[in-house]
This record gives C-alpha cells, sequence and structure tokens, in this order.
C-alpha cells in the first residue's frame, strides 16, 4: 500500500533513507517530476522499479546523484563537454549520458555500456539523496513515478493514485516546479547530443557546452522517456494547428453540445470552444505550459472524455519540450 509523507519531515527522510538502502522502492519529488527510486548499485533492488512500472528492462533509468563529485562513482571517465554542462545546470534539470563504470548501474542503464546521470535541484530530493548517500547508498535510479507509458506524475497524490496497491513510500515535496523530465544530452562519443527537449533550450545547452550539438543518429544509446508513444492519458490524444481545432470544432459543434456527460476536452490557447466540451486554457509561457502539462492531461482524463483535442505550442525553441510530450501523447 502507498504511504504518502512530508518529505519535509526528518524521520520521514530517515525512512526513506533506510528503505532505499535495504533496496526498496521511494518515490520522492524532484523540480522536473516525481521519480520512482531504488538504489542505483544494486540490481535486484533496480528491477523493482521494472516490475511495478511494467517498464521493459532494457529501457535505460536515470541515476540521481547529490552532486557532481558523486557522479565520478558510476561514470568510467566524464568527458570535457559533460563536465561543462554539469557545472553550468547541476544541480537541475539536465541528464548527462556518459560512458558507464564496469561493474556499476548495469541494470539501471539497460545493459548498455553508457549510463545517463542527474543532479536534482529539490530540496527534498537533494536532503533524501545525501540521507541515503549515509547509509551506503551512493546513486538512486528513478523513471518517473508512474506506470510505463502513462503520464508523468507532478503532485505526490499522482504518484499515490498510481502505485496504490504496492509497497511503495512516497515523499511528499508539493508540486514540482518544472513539470517536464529533464533534458538528455548524450555526451558518451565526444561530441553533444540532444536525446530528448526539456525546460533547457538548445541554444542554451550549446552556450554551456562551447560547441554546437548534433544531429541524434542510430548510434545515440537508448535514453529514457524517448520512444515514440509515451506520457499518455487514457483518453486518446489528438494534436492539431488552431485552425484544425476551430475546423474539428465547428464540424462536430452541435453535436458535442448534446453530450452528456462531455466525451471531447479541450487545451488549448487561441481557441475557444463552445457548449458540451471540457475546456482549460493552455498558457501563453512555455514554462507555465511545462509546469501544468502533465496535471492538466490528468486532470481531463479525470473527467471521463474520450478525446483530449490539444492547440499545437507555438514553433518557439523554448517550446519544444512541451512539443515533445504531447507529440508522444499523441502517438500513443
Amino acid at each position: 500500500m502507498a504511504r504518502l509523507l512530508a518529505g519535509t519531515d526528518a524521520a520521514a527522510l530517515g525512512e526513506a533513507a533506510s528503505r532505499l538502502a535495504a533496496g526498496q522502492l521511494v518515490a520522492f519529488p524532484t523540480e522536473t517530476v516525481y521519480g520512482l527510486g531504488a538504489r542505483a548499485d544494486d540490481d535486484t533492488a533496480v528491477a523493482r522499479i521494472f516490475a511495478a512500472k511494467g517498464r521493459p528492462a532494457d529501457h535505460p533509468l536515470i541515476v540521481h546523484v547529490p552532486s557532481a563529485e558523486a557522479a565520478a562513482t558510476f561514470a568510467a571517465e566524464i568527458p570535457p563537454v559533460a563536465q561543462r554542462l554539469m557545472q553550468a545546470f547541476w544541480p537541475g534539470p539536465l541528464t548527462v549520458i556518459v560512458p558507464r563504470r564496469d561493474g556499476m548501474a548495469a541494470a539501471a542503464a539497460g545493459g548498455q555500456g553508457t549510463v545517463g546521470l542527474r543532479c536534482p535541484s529539490h530540496p527534498v530530493a537533494q536532503a533524501l539523496l545525501r540521507a541515503a548517500a549515509e547509509q551506503g547508498v551512493r546513486g538512486v535510479a528513478a523513471p518517473s513515478a508512474n506506470r510505463f507509458g502513462r503520464v508523468s506524475p507532478t503532485l505526490a497524490s499522482h504518484v499515490a493514485s498510481e502505485f496504490e496497491h504496492d509497497d511503495v513510500l512516497v515523499l511528499d515535496g508539493g508540486a514540482c516546479e518544472v513539470g517536464i523530465e529533464s533534458s538528455i544530452v548524450d555526451c558518451s562519443r565526444g561530441y553533444p547530443v540532444l536525446l530528448r527537449p526539456g525546460r533547457l533550450t538548445a541554444a542554451e545547452i550549446e552556450a554551456a557546452a562551447a560547441e554546437p550539438l548534433r544531429e541524434r543518429d542510430d548510434q545515440a544509446p537508448r535514453a529514457s522517456g524517448t520512444l515514440a508513444a509515451h506520457y499518455a492519458p487514457r483518453a486518446k490524444v489528438r494534436l492539431m494547428d488552431a485552425a484544425q481545432l476551430r475546423s474539428a470544432l465547428d464540424v462536430a459543434g452541435e453535436a458535442l453540445a448534446k453530450q452528456s456527460p462531455p466525451t471531447v476536452a479541450v487545451y488549448s490557447r487561441s481557441v475557444r470552444p463552445g457548449r458540451g466540451i471540457v475546456h482549460r486554457t493552455m498558457p501563453d509561457r512555455a514554462a507555465a505550459a511545462a509546469h501544468e502539462l502533465f496535471a492538466v492531461l490528468r486532470e481531463l482524463d479525470a473527467s471521463g472524455v474520450q478525446l483530449i483535442w490539444v492547440e499545437e505550442p507555438p514553433p518557439a525553441a523554448e517550446w519544444d519540450g512541451v512539443r515533445d510530450r504531447l507529440a508522444r501523447a499523441a502517438a500513443a
């Protein structure tokens, strides 16, 4: 049975750290989304994450560490470009993929010779990682704390609903500030490749890396959250530009107005649907949209609709992370 405890409570943090040390699962907040964690240096413990989520064992996890110095535990080397990115953005919403140290985090890495490392900035995550380190836990492997392929959680209550009947301790740290997962940059081949966009823009990453990002190719390592279909609610998501959305509403408007309960929800900035449609307004700022995105998808899904029609985000670079999540949700 999932248990919610305050992440600011010293006793709760101590219990969570002890559970991690014993190879058990703990869900905890980061600035991006809530993670479902197990000690990364114990393949049996990491297997519990894959089992709880229903996640394929070859789909790698991200290892969370309390500091840049702790990253050396899991990395065979930290290439210069990774060092520059870590210095610029850690702690924060950036994951670097680097060569993995032999004998460390093999299960978390999905069997690959590389490993994704991140140092989260959320104070509860930092407190947990430090408390766990005092008990011999050198890093915590943690994907998003939801069933595989579904909408990521940004509140402790989201996690509890996902794992209601599982033996998971959930540390409540409030709403996640960023709201979408970290940017992932592959640094394992001597140059940076953006594998997953997040809050950080490509321009910001390039400036910190002091070199341009290269295009992803077939030799790139597998990375968390990069499958074509992901982040999906039960309702079918359809992504449309403003003109397409207005047209769809015009065609179906009269029929939708007569349906009770509503079967369609709309999440849009410029389009205002009529009666019989559940509607939420998308913020005009990318950061605000990212912050609420997964919570809104969960809310609309919980309303019982069958379809969620979403207006495409603007083409600006700061919207890349939101656009990526919506495209994957629509592909499911």
